[in-house]
């Protein structure tokens, strides 16, 4: 097992990339804290993932973020890893979005990072293996219409992951992975965008080398590759996993 006894924290994990990320820490070992807004989705995916303990809280809220830490030393006795996949849209062009979802967009995919960090890292830092990964977006290369708080988020997570990764090597790898379109709800939600939704995901998947959206074990098997040893030598990456779609 790769992950072997390994602590590691996970948000978003009720659903989509955060769910199958959950499910493939917990098959290669790890002990994990899973933190989600959904208390009953959260239970069923403790039920499935023996051993995994569920904390329902808003990742935007600093004192929630304390308590994920807090709960993985009182339960496990250490902290390995941060898997950080909690994310929302905050859908409207920048005259039409409001200043609260602008601002709620921001705190749940940016500020949200920092907080898990700020408390997380004395603990990475004791671990032989200390590894923070960012879930971000091609959204951070790729700019797309009616999204002007989630391009921003994520084009900020990647500087913040790269600030991280110089401050805190080499006791801590720090690294993001950036998906095109993958087949989860939030797609859905972001196709909302569009004149014709529908339409817009057919023509991500058309527009993509490979011709299908990506599944959330595809993004799964690239956060286990760069949480694991195997990525050993790879610190301050943003690595972009898309079906070839920046390229097309």
């Amino acid at each position: 097992m790769k992950l072997k006894d390994q602590v590691c924290i996970v948000t978003g994990a009720t659903s989509g990339m955060g769910k199958s990320i959950a499910e493939m820490l917990h098959a290669e070992g790890a002990k994990l804290v899973l933190s989600g807004r959904n208390l009953q989705r959260g239970n069923a995916l403790v039920k499935a993932l023996k051993g995994a303990v569920f904390v329902a809280g808003d990742v935007s809220k600093l004192e929630y973020n304390e308590k994920l830490v807090k709960t993985a030393i009182d339960e496990f006795g250490k902290l390995d890893v941060l898997s950080l996949n909690a994310g929302i849209l905050g859908l409207g062009n920048v005259v039409d979005l409001s200043v609260s979802d602008w601002h709620n967009t921001l705190d749940v995919n940016l500020s949200s990072i920092f907080y898990l960090s700020k408390y997380a890292i004395p603990h990475l830092q004791k671990s032989e293996q200390g590894n923070i990964l960012i879930n971000a977006s091609i959204a951070a290369f790729k700019s797309f219409p009616n999204h002007p708080a989630y391009c921003a988020s994520k084009g900020a997570s990647i500087a913040l992951m790269k600030q991280m990764a110089v401050e805190y090597a080499p006791k801590i790898r720090v690294n993001a992975i950036c998906p095109g379109p993958v087949d989860t709800p939030l797609i859905w939600d972001s196709a909302k965008a569009f004149p014709n939704p529908e339409e817009a995901v057919e023509n991500a998947t058309k527009a993509t080398l490979l011709q299908r959206l990506g599944t959330p074990e595809d993004i799964a098997k690239l956060a286990l590759f760069l949480i694991s040893d195997d990525s050993s030598w790879i610190t301050g990456t943003a690595m972009t996993i898309d079906g070839g779609i920046l390229n097309a």
